[in-house]
């Protein structure tokens, strides 16, 4: 058996997530508010809740965890995203959209603990 590098793992998850983040991402995005990005971090937040809740460690834990999840979800591209909303004059949309994010990557983390917990 051929033993995968740890860094082949994880750019082999990222390549996937990154994939899956354009295509998502794409397909809710609606102007002036960044709906692909809160989606993506909403959805990725949940996988990653799955994956750290169920116990998954090794090669799986770093194809999806670190490598799919990581490159899937985004912290920059929110953060640049609020700041031009408040700096184009949409500062309730820049706060919503601060807040939105933070609850429902919370609420997918949440999520994904209870329906561990569950089974």
């Amino acid at each position: 058996m051929v033993a995968i590098e740890s860094a082949h793992l994880v750019g082999a998850g990222g390549a996937l997530g990154a994939l899956c983040r354009h295509y998502l991402s794409g397909a809710v995005q609606r102007e002036p508010v960044p709906l692909g990005t809160l989606t993506v971090n909403a959805v990725g937040s949940f996988v990653l809740g799955l994956v750290t809740f169920a116990g998954v460690t090794g090669d799986a834990a770093l194809l999806v965890g670190v490598g799919a999840c990581g490159s899937f979800t985004t912290f920059s591209s929110f953060s640049v995203e609020t700041v031009r909303l408040w700096e184009d004059g949409y500062v309730g949309l820049a706060v919503g959209n601060a807040v939105g994010n933070l609850v429902c990557a919370l609420a997918g983390i949440g999520l994904a603990w209870g329906l561990v917990r569950a089974v």
